[in-house]
């Protein structure tokens, strides 16, 4: 059961209940990834209210490993969401909402 006092969320992914986390060192593989200098243009990023495809399955892979998974990214594309592809956003918000903002 996620924990939102840590930033935990859960989200139905492959048809399994699935616990993610962006946890920081989840926060500096996306720096990394996603080519952003510091966790301030991270959210920026973010906060633009642009999301490609690439970047939701950046962050929901960081998710799941932060949350103790081993999906690879490559893995997490394969993956299947319940819902329109729009689900993937919405999980994405409510991902960076949780680890940027107090329960």
């Amino acid at each position: 059961m996620p924990n939102p006092c840590r930033g935990e969320i859960e989200a139905v992914i492959d048809g399994r209940a699935r616990t993610l986390c962006l946890t920081l060192g989840a926060l500096a593989e996306l720096e990394t990834t996603l080519a952003a200098p510091d966790l301030l243009a991270l959210a920026e990023r973010f906060e633009a209210g642009r999301l490609s495809a690439r970047d939701a399955i950046a962050v929901i892979g960081a998710g799941l490993r932060g949350a103790g998974g081993t999906e690879t990214d490559a893995e997490v594309a394969a993956m299947r969401l319940d819902g329109p592809a729009s689900r993937a956003a919405t999980l994405v918000a409510a991902l960076l909402q949780a680890a940027f903002e107090a329960p």
